[in-house]
């Protein structure tokens, strides 16, 4: 219970796990075993890379638990009690990161995932997860090694539309995680991005991706192939139709 609170509190790594419980490190490595045979833990790596990846790191499976550890499980003592109001005034504080930095991501992942399967998109992929490095993360990434294919797509949660920094940031990104290629290939990788935004995205961040389908900008191993740009109620209807066919 201590490791799934520390996971659900942001410690993903065995050493961040270990401060969080106190426990030592040697034991966690055990006990996250078991947790990953039981179903409760996922270690992920980034899409990029190999499962042995020392850049691994474990989150909570079941969105339900995800939630209880964060929010419920150090107050059972004064939910049981009927004090309710400061657990609740810790969700209003929280849950819009919250909801940002976990179900929104994973609803867009698989949104990727379903949109390649459909041929929404001008490519294939054939994994879908994210990417991070020492100095830079990104939220959804699907990678297909054999075409050299990659897209990486920003998500938010915002209250308002997103602006042009935000993908232009996102676009800046590429360089660090666009896999390393053999001197010897000829074959550069076609990157795509996509732009999440619960609340749709502004004039100015429209044009910017119309801009860069359009120009196609060249990298040092990469070229772009374009940019499209989806709110939460084009996610909806997208999902809802593709998992009722």
């Amino acid at each position: 219970m201590g490791i799934l609170r520390a996971i659900a509190n942001d410690a993903r790594t065995q050493k961040e796990i270990a401060t969080f419980t106190g426990l030592a490190q040697s034991h966690i490595s055990q006990y996250l075993s078991i947790l990953q045979e039981s179903g409760f833990v996922q270690r992920r790596v980034p899409v990029t890379q190999e499962e042995r990846s020392r850049l691994g790191r474990y989150h909570i499976v079941d969105p339900y638990l995800r939630f209880y550890y964060r929010f419920l499980a150090n107050r059972q003592t004064q939910l049981e009690l009927g004090i309710q109001e400061q657990a609740l005034e810790e969700i209003k504080r929280h849950l819009r990161d919250f909801i940002g930095a976990h179900t929104w991501e994973e609803l867009c992942r698989e949104w990727l995932l379903r949109a390649s399967a459909n041929n929404t998109l001008p490519l294939l992929v054939d994994q879908v997860g994210s990417v991070w490095t020492r100095t830079a993360q990104v939220d959804v990434v699907g990678i297909n090694t054999m075409e050299k294919i990659l897209v990486l797509g920003e998500c938010k949660w915002g209250v308002e539309p997103m602006g042009r920094r935000v993908l232009a940031d996102l676009v800046d990104k590429t360089a660090e995680i666009v896999p390393s290629q053999s001197p010897h290939s000829q074959v550069n990788w076609q990157v795509y991005y996509l732009g999440f935004a619960r609340d749709g995205w502004s004039e100015p961040a429209s044009a910017f991706a119309q801009e860069l389908t359009a120009t196609q900008p060249i990298g040092k191993n990469w070229r772009v192939l374009g940019m499209k740009l989806l709110d939460l109620p084009q996610v909806d209807r997208d999902l809802t139709a593709w998992i009722s066919l």
